[in-house]
């Protein structure tokens, strides 16, 4: 296995496998609608450099149009089946940068240089609230290249996980939200670390927490911002004592070589 992670905050990713560059749920702003950057610069410029950008699901943390706009022309654009004719302004972006787009549903693979990306489920309301065709589906990606890459989008649990994702070396799971409360179709540290014991990665990076928090609301539950990486770490040690976890900072890369 040889893979490179750069964690940008939230569920944005950079993974480098087979000299791919897969972007994950590109969010690169300070502030978004009520939600505020607490933590972590805001990522830069090379940060939107990639050969394909994958989009878990259409809420606007993930599917966020601005962000989009700053990819370049030519990058492949992969979205869930549907999310063109349920966000009209994706069709314009995708018009004025020249972007390759992908729709997906589970089951479905696509294929950039030497890196496969299969499409999964996901248990979560990927809708573009408060509007929004139901029938958009949330997804999961598992990307095959020297190693195989599971990145969760958001997520609960679900039956059925582990045989869907099948084997996999990493696993970047979302541990939190962005907000002092998780609703149903996430995971918190806890259902993180089970997942990852259900499926029986080897590494596992933590996503989706630290990053942006609600305008005013920096008293209320704070250790919901700032423990569910180290939260993570420590179900995971009793769960899965197998799987290295790579907690990471803002900006922070870490290559994973070959087991010996």
């Amino acid at each position: 296995m040889s893979v490179e992670i750069t964690w940008w905050g939230h569920a944005t990713a950079t993974v480098r496998d087979s000299g791919v560059r897969v972007l994950t749920d590109p969010l690169f702003v300070r502030r978004l609608a009520h939600l505020r950057r607490r933590r972590g610069a805001v990522p830069p410029a090379a940060a939107a450099v990639a050969d394909v950008a994958l989009v878990s699901h259409l809420h606007a943390d993930h599917l966020h149009l601005g962000s989009l706009a700053k990819l370049l022309p030519g990058t492949r654009l992969v979205v869930p089946r549907g999310a063109g004719r349920a966000v009209p302004g994706l069709r314009r972006v995708v018009a004025a940068r020249g972007l390759r787009v992908t729709e997906m549903a589970p089951g479905d693979v696509c294929v950039v240089g030497e890196v496969r990306v299969r499409a999964v489920p996901a248990a979560h309301d990927g809708r573009r609230l408060p509007y929004g065709p139901s029938r958009v589906p949330a997804l999961g990606y598992v990307l095959s290249g020297e190693s195989t890459t599971y990145f969760a989008g958001d997520t609960g649990l679900f039956d059925g996980m582990a045989e869907t994702v099948g084997a996999c070396d990493v696993a970047l799971l979302p541990v939190g939200g962005w907000g002092p409360y998780l609703g149903p179709g996430h995971l918190d540290a806890g259902r993180a670390a089970q997942a990852l014991a259900r499926l029986g990665a080897r590494c596992a990076v933590p996503v989706h927490y630290g990053t942006y928090w609600p305008i005013g609301m920096d008293a209320i539950r704070p250790h919901e911002f700032h423990a569910p990486g180290d939260d993570f770490v420590r179900h995971a040690g009793r769960l899965a004592p197998d799987a290295v976890v790579h907690r990471l900072v803002h900006g922070e890369c870490v290559r994973l070589e070959p087991a010996r």
